[in-house]
């Protein structure tokens, strides 16, 4: 039986160690070790099937993105879901997210295994790659290499255990163009392709839970009519023959890390509930599309989240909440973040936006300053890391609670292939 030392020794070697050699083996290592105590990579294709067959409601998916403090925040993820039984849960990193944190798919992965093993968990290990992302710019300019960028990152992913993958491709939609068609056409045909490319490249006995997104997030809120627009296109592109998305993802008035104020506070939202339902309702009954995902709704109130189950959210986006809740802990070094802070002003300086105040540039630009310090951040003093984790616990218990997902393992068993 492994040592609960021993795992911490070998994380540490797979993420920092200067030797390539020795960080390729040791996590291949860590991943059979994962293997040997029933911990497997896994679709959420089937749990989304179910939901889209009405076989069980009221229940969104927390998808988490961890941008620092990887093992540590993983470890009290898994902490938190096994002493409330959460079985519907995903461990998620956008494509843009690896680069500016430094954590390379295979990475990420083998990160979230160590926590599961260092916890106890066993059974299936949801990891997903979130906004894989057209540039619009570089579309106009060159479609075929933008296309290509993308191609090559989701292969990757894949490779490394990334079975959930989210195309986004609603950058490309110009509501400039006269009709809904022609407005969602680049996406829809975007999105088509490269879920033919993903069940190209998909393991044996795997289906990868493909998610498609209409309405780009910050943006005009998404309506009906363009969500069977986008649909129609992409299920004739598509053809017959190939598995199609299971989720869509559409904008109902959130933005990602929240509207962020001069003082760098963050403003009141008023998302649209109803929207989300009845978006959801037409995906499900017309598309048979598990249903719809929120991005960008971890700063919302924590009243709010009981209310995504009330709609029939599928799924939900949470990433900034965390982060925040990590850099303004009073047990977050104050000298640490000034150097971070001092890094971010000096070499993302061109981010600053015409009128943005120092507040409101540190809060959007705050998240690019992992990968720059993240030996840094995760060899934090043990007393400070254990206060900084248990805040995130806390935080952790009532998401899960409020988006009702406790209790859920034994219906992820059900549904979820086993490999």
């Amino acid at each position: 039986m492994v040592q609960a030392n021993t795992i911490d020794e070998m994380i540490e070697t797979a993420v920092f160690s200067s030797d390539p050699g020795e960080k390729e083996s040791t996590r291949w290592k860590i991943r059979d070790l994962a293997s040997s105590k029933g911990i497997y990579l896994a679709s959420i294709q089937g749990l989304y099937e179910a939901a889209a067959q009405g076989a069980y409601s009221n229940k969104t998916v927390p998808a988490i993105n961890i941008r620092g403090l990887t093992y540590q925040v993983a470890r009290t993820i898994f902490r938190t879901a096994l002493k409330y039984r959460v079985g519907a849960l995903i461990f998620e990193i956008a494509r843009t997210e690896m680069v500016y944190t430094d954590q390379p798919a295979d990475e990420y992965v083998v990160s979230v295994m160590a926590a599961a093993i260092k916890e106890g968990y066993s059974g299936p290990l949801f990891i997903q790659g979130d906004h894989f992302q057209l540039n619009q710019k570089k579309y106009s300019s060159n479609p075929e290499e933008e296309v290509k960028t993308i191609e090559e990152a989701t292969r990757k992913a894949i490779n490394a255990g990334f079975l959930n993958i989210d195309i986004d491709s609603s950058t490309l939609v110009d509501l400039d163009r006269p009709s809904l068609d022609e407005q969602q056409k680049d996406n829809y045909t975007v999105a088509a392709d490269m879920t033919r490319f993903i069940r190209n490249l998909e393991p044996e006995g795997v289906t990868i839970s493909v998610g498609g997104e209409i309405g780009e997030v910050g943006k005009s809120n998404t309506t009906v009519e363009e969500l069977r627009a986008y649909m129609k296109g992409y299920r004739k592109r598509l053809g017959t023959d190939i598995k199609g998305i299971s989720k869509i993802s559409v904008q109902t008035g959130t933005a990602h890390g929240g509207v962020v104020l001069p003082d760098g506070s963050i403003a009141d939202v008023k998302l649209d509930f109803n929207t989300i339902k009845e978006l959801g309702k037409v995906a499900r009954e017309e598309y048979g599309v598990g249903g719809i995902v929120q991005h960008g709704a971890s700063t919302l109130p924590d009243e709010m989240f009981e209310l995504f189950p009330e709609a029939e959210t599928l799924e939900v986006h949470l990433a900034t909440g965390f982060q925040n809740i990590i850099y303004d802990s009073k047990y977050f070094p104050g000298e640490l973040l000034d150097k971070m802070y001092a890094y971010i002003s000096e070499k993302y300086a061109d981010d600053r936006k015409a009128g943005d105040t120092e507040e409101q540039f540190l809060y959007k630009t705050r998240k690019k300053a992992w990968g720059g310090y993240k030996r840094e951040t995760w060899h934090l003093p043990e007393e400070n890391m254990a206060e900084i984790t248990n805040e995130l616990e806390n935080q952790f218990s009532l998401i899960f609670q409020r988006l009702n997902v406790t209790d859920t393992a034994d219906l992820v068993i059900k549904y979820v292939a086993n490999r």
